[in-house]
């Protein structure tokens, strides 16, 4: 057991958790709990979470079916080109949400470098449609797959691969029945945690897809504009996105962060 640490470090480290929990217990401490099944059963609520859920799972199988490809290559890279494409990756987690979402306006919007392509051969025009919400959560979701499945595969044992290669499997045979199996609980954690990083994003939705109610208005966007008009609905709303965000990230701690 390792020993503990001085006492000026005990006191700044609580301060630094009291720091992170005040506004979190500050805002349950303020939900209507009476009141709470009724407010997340009105229509503007209900078409919020319906939403939400419907983007926020679309997302997360995009991205892994994203995602996964490009880690398994990452972990076959290294040197410069590999720093570069990772920081690439990384990107849309640093970029202010509002920045990611403007610049998925200019690459997929209707007069975009890529959208004017695909609406001129498919007539599919992505701003301000469900399709627009899954594809910028799928934009903010997806470096939390790469990142967490990239990192199974390097801790991962090489030689079980090799075995199997010098059995006979070809490449894809050894990946599909071998690698990916190995990973499989960092495939479920990234999955998981994508979902819930796109359940919650706000800046790159309401900048390419809208606010529009039963439309792309997603449960952000709706506790965004239940703080002008309804309090109470914004504060129940922000405890359904907090409860699932806690579940998860508890949920998966042993994947997120080593435990003891």
């Amino acid at each position: 057991m390792r020993a503990q640490p001085p006492v000026r470090i005990r006191v700044i480290a609580f301060g630094a958790l009291l720091f992170i929990c005040a506004p979190l217990v500050s805002l349950l401490w303020r939900v209507p709990w009476s009141r709470l099944v009724d407010l997340l059963t009105r229509e503007v609520v209900t078409d919020a979470l319906l939403l939400s859920l419907i983007t926020s799972l679309a997302a997360a199988l995009a991205a892994l079916a994203l995602g996964v490809p490009l880690a398994l290559y990452l972990t076959r890279m290294n040197g410069f080109s590999a720093s570069l494409i990772r920081a690439v990756v990384v990107l849309p987690m640093i970029l202010p949400p509002v920045v990611g979402g403007a610049a998925l306006l200019f690459a997929f919007g209707r007069n975009g470098l890529v959208g004017s392509a695909v609406s001129d051969l498919t007539g599919l025009v992505l701003p301000y449609t469900l399709t627009g919400v899954i594809v910028a959560n799928t934009f903010v979701a997806l470096p939390f797959v790469i990142l967490t499945v990239e990192g199974a595969l390097r801790a991962s044992d090489s030689r079980f691969e090799l075995a199997a290669a010098t059995l006979g499997a070809n490449e894809s045979r050894v990946t599909f029945r071998v690698v990916l199996p190995m990973v499989r609980p960092a495939l479920i954690a990234g999955g998981f945690l994508g979902w819930a990083r796109a359940l919650g994003e706000f800046g790159a939705t309401i900048t390419f897809a809208g606010n529009i109610q039963g439309k792309t208005q997603t449960l952000p966007l709706a506790v965004f504009v239940a703080l002008e008009t309804d309090r109470d609905a914004a504060l129940a709303m922000s405890v359904v996105l907090i409860s699932v965000s806690l579940l998860i990230l508890v949920s998966l701690r042993d994947r997120w962060w080593p435990v003891r």
